[in-house]
This record gives C-alpha cells, structure tokens and sequence, in this order.
C-alpha cells in the first residue's frame, strides 16, 4: 500500500472516528456499528495504523512539525523570520509569553493524544487476526507512534496523562517515558512470537523498520529514564546498517520543507553555531554544519534549512545511527562504574564518521578526540555532538536538561498544559514556572 492510498482509506474511517474527539481525550464514537467492523478486519486496521504516520509526519498541524519547531525555537536552533507567526514568536520569545493559548503546544498535545488513542484500538483488536505474522506486524507499527507520541510529551510537560478518556489522571514525565517502554517491550514479544509477515509489510507505506525503531526508541527513553544498562541493551540490539524513514510524496510533502524550507515566512537555522554557544560549537571543518544548513545568499536571512528537509520527497529520519551510537557512549560515562574509555570510543566513531560512510550521509569527518577525558569532559563532548549530529531532530530540550546545560541556553525548560486540556479536565497539573 502506498502512502496516498493508505492516507485516503485512512481519512475515510477519520471523517466518522476524528469527529468525536475532544481535548478530555474522549475519543469514542458514536457510530459504534462502523467502529465495530472497522476494527475487526485486517484492511481496516491496516487503514488506522498507517494513518497514525499521517497524523504524526504530514501537515503543519503533525507532531513532526511542532515536535521539531517547538524543539528549535525554544533551544536556539531556529531564527523566526516572521514574528506575524504568532506561536513561533512565543516559542522564541519564551518565558511567560508561552501560554496555554499556544497552538503548536496545543496541537502537539492533541494529536499526541489521538495517536495514543488511535493506537491503543489497533494493539488490542490485532490480537483477534487469525494471521499473527499480520497482527504482530500492526502490533509494532502501531506501537512506533504510540511510542513516539508518549515520549513526546514526556519531553514537554512535567507530567502526562494516563492513558486516554474523560478526566485522566497524570504521572510524572518518567513513568510516562516508562509507560512507552512498557508498550516496545509487549511489541517486541509479539513479535517474537510471531514475526512479522510478508503480507504486513507490503500492506503499509515503505520506509519504517518496525523492530530496529522499536529497539531504537526503547534506547531513547530507557536513557531518558535513566536506565543506562537497558539503554545500552537496547542500543547494541539496533542493526545500524538498516534505515528508517518517515517517506513523503508529491501529493503528501516534507512538512518541514513544505512550511519553511520552500518559502521564507517562517523560521530558518539560527547560524552555522547551529545555536551552541561558542565553547562547544561545531568545528569550522564539521561536514556536518554543511549537511544541516546552507548559505542563503540573502541579508534578510542569511542561513537555510538543508539536511532532512530539502525536497518536498525528503525522507524523515525516525532515527539516526549516530544517536544510537551516541546513546552507548552516554551509558558507558553515566553508568555506576563509569567506562570512560569504551565512552570515548563511541563518541569517537561519530567524530570521526565520514558522510559516504553513514546511511544518510551525516558525518563530522574530524580527528578523533585524544583521552583520557574525565567524566564532565567527555558528557560535555556528547552533548556537544548530540546537538550537531541530531539538529533539528526535537531531541536538544530533552538534552540540554538533561546535561545541566545552564538555562540561558533555552527559552523555557518545561511548557504550560493546553486551555482547552485545563478547561476540560479537573487533574490537569499547575503549569511549571518556566
């Protein structure tokens, strides 16, 4: 199935399902006998999950747009050229100014949610296919966006709901990265159990590599957690060789490209620092800065996006092998008993990459950083190259917390809860100061 057909089968069901939904996350429907059959077929499940990568990647109203834009803003990545751009110009400005009116906040949420929603019904309804090949394959396809979504909130708010319905409840920003674990892990057993079919994998769009993204995300948020030994696991259980992909066509663009890339109303890199400070900016020879941004030849805006995000067909990395590899050097310097010389020869492996040798041609091209480094030294090293190889990725808000990097350096370190989540549902936690 490609990805036009798959979008319009999926609209069709959404047209019926979507309009029940409603920031207390109540996304039942009213048409119970259509969501019935719906769900209890093969084609019609098919139709939901690969509908939830719709919902994720295309459109400015995707999570893909406002993850890697509210990640940008608020970490110095992106220059706003229009400050007309109303929710852009809070981001950058930051502080106060962000509030619960923000529309990039309020759809992240929103769509997160419905994602969740949307995935939960497929993971529980596969089960009945008498093809477990098939059902385990939309088990871990849906579970990849489910995943994504949880973790996504985890990164902005302090706390996120659990589950979806009227009223939730909320946890704390770590069980909910938890709680995305929890649901790889049950992927990973089904498919286990059951690998995933021939006939799943052509039935949705190309480009996602269901087990290597789970294991890459179970990585993510087990380092996210704190969980360096499962982290690590996760981590070497990816097979770098293997790509992972977001695709676009013609008819369904590179939103990144599409909003900002292909017209200059929006937000472009901030400069060649890629938004650093100067003591850890990228090396005047990083072949890197070159892959992320390019020169504009313009005063108004001297710098462009390039990178994942040139071309309407421009394939979205879900993930990048170099934050897999950063990800193992990260767990051998914060684990226990530090292992700082195994730190440093991953770190190493990305400083010295060169683009013909990585999947999507990121790579520094640099001599190798000499050691012994002390643990300070070499988790600075990692941020460092964190920031570079993964710019524009969403993940840099999560990283600068993470490593203590000094508050100047972001715009707000945690986001105020949607009007419309606070106006629907009583357990909607105080919004963080900043």
């Amino acid at each position: 199935m490609n990805l036009k057909n798959s979008i319009v089968a999926y609209m069709c069901f959404m047209t019926l399902l979507f309009g029940a939904s409603s920031c207390k996350k109540d996304f039942t429907d009213p048409s119970r006998a259509t969501e019935d059959k719906v769900f209890s077929s093969a084609k019609g499940l098919t139709g939901v999950a690969t509908g939830l990568q719709r919902v994720y990647s295309l459109g400015r109203g995707s999570s893909l747009y406002n993850m890697v834009s509210i990640n940008g803003l608020s970490t110095n990545e992106l220059f706003l050229l229009n400050p007309g751009n109303l929710p852009e110009f809070q981001l950058i400005s930051g502080g106060s100014l962000v509030d619960g009116t923000n529309t990039m906040l309020a759809g992240l949420w929103t769509t997160s949610n419905k994602i969740v929603y949307d995935a939960d019904l497929v993971i529980a309804n596969a089960g009945n296919l008498a093809d477990k090949g098939y059902a385990s394959g939309l088990i871990g396809y849906a579970t990849i966006f489910k995943a994504l979504s949880i973790g996504n909130m985890s990164m902005f708010w302090t706390d996120v709901p659990v589950g979806t319905g009227t009223n939730v409840s909320f946890s704390n920003r770590t069980a909910g990265f938890n709680r995305a674990i929890t649901a790889i892990d049950q992927a990973l057993a089904a498919i286990a159990t059951n690998p995933i079919s021939a006939a799943f994998t052509s039935s949705v769009p190309a480009g996602v590599d269901v087990v290597n993204t789970l294991q890459a995300l179970k990585a993510r948020y087990s380092l996210y957690a704190g969980n360096y030994s499962q982290a690590l696991a996760a981590a070497n259980a990816v097979d770098l060789s293997k790509r992972s992909t977001l695709n676009t066509d013609a008819q369904n663009p590179n939103v990144i490209f599409d909003v900002c890339t292909s017209n200059f109303n929006v937000y472009q890199p901030k400069d060649s620092t890629l938004g650093l400070p100067a003591a850890i900016a990228p090396d005047l020879t990083d072949k890197r800065v070159a892959f992320y941004v390019g020169l504009s030849g313009a005063a108004a805006y001297r710098w462009v996006i390039r990178g994942f995000a040139t071309g309407a067909t421009s394939a979205y990395p879900i993930y990048l092998p170099g934050e897999i590899t950063l990800i193992k050097a990260e767990c051998y310097a914060r684990q226990a008993s530090p292992d700082l010389s195994n730190s440093l020869i991953e770190l190493n492996k990305v400083v010295t990459k060169t683009p013909s040798s990585d999947l999507f041609g990121v790579g520094a091209d640099l001599p190798a950083i000499s050691g012994p480094l002390t643990q300070a030294e070499i988790l600075d090293q990692i941020y460092r190259h964190r920031s570079i190889e993964l710019y524009m990725s969403g993940l840099r808000l999560e990283d600068s917390r993470r490593f203590s990097r000094p508050a100047s350096e972001r715009k707000r370190t945690f986001f105020p809860y949607p009007f419309r989540e606070r106006d629907n549902n009583p357990n909607t936690p105080a919004d963080p100061a900043g």
